[in-house]
């Protein structure tokens, strides 16, 4: 069976990604049970696979979106995510050739989870554009990881990362007061 999972999940992008109850539970911070609860509920869509139900990690991501708020540091990693996202919009081919350079050279040094998150950037950094801005500007779990291992590096110099950084800086004191 995990070979048979295995081979459907390599066919999948990472957001259709099938997971079984028990890893939807772990990436919930709940029981499985609740897991199926909510599936009985039709809150989470399933599909069965032989007699096991099997959640999309998009759907999971989007439960957790909701009852998840972003902490700080990832609402301004979310800034300079749409940053990002503006300078690949003005030169996709370059930005794109300078995050696969620096993926590679990351990929090379990482272990575990951070090589799967630069996998998935490779993933995204060769597929539709419209895919790899969405994964920059989205506030789901999913998009909080990929930004905490981001390839982008270089493509925004220190003087406009700082004016960014400066702006999100004052825009949350305003919304402070």
């Amino acid at each position: 069976m995990g070979a048979m999972r295995t081979a459907i999940n390599d066919a999948l992008t990472d957001s259709e990604e099938l997971l079984t109850t028990g890893e939807a539970a772990k990436l919930l911070n709940s029981s499985r049970q609740h897991v199926v609860d909510l599936c009985e509920r039709g809150e989470l869509p399933y599909t069965t696979i032989g007699t096991h139900r099997r959640v999309k990690r998009s759907d999971v991501d989007a439960i957790r979106a909701r009852t998840q708020r972003l902490t700080r540091d990832q609402r301004r990693s979310l800034w300079l995510g749409y940053a990002t996202a503006g300078r690949i919009v003005e030169d996709p081919e370059r930005a794109c050739a300078l995050a696969l350079g620096n993926v590679e050279h990351m990929r090379s040094t990482s272990r575990g989870q951070a090589r799967r998150w630069m996998d998935e950037w490779d993933r995204l950094l060769r597929g539709p554009i419209d895919r790899l801005l969405g994964a920059l500007v989205s506030p789901s779990p999913r998009s909080r990881e990929l930004r905490q291992n981001s390839p982008f590096a270089g493509l925004l110099n220190d003087t406009e990362r700082s004016r960014i950084l400066d702006a999100w800086e004052r825009a949350q004191r305003r919304a402070e007061t």
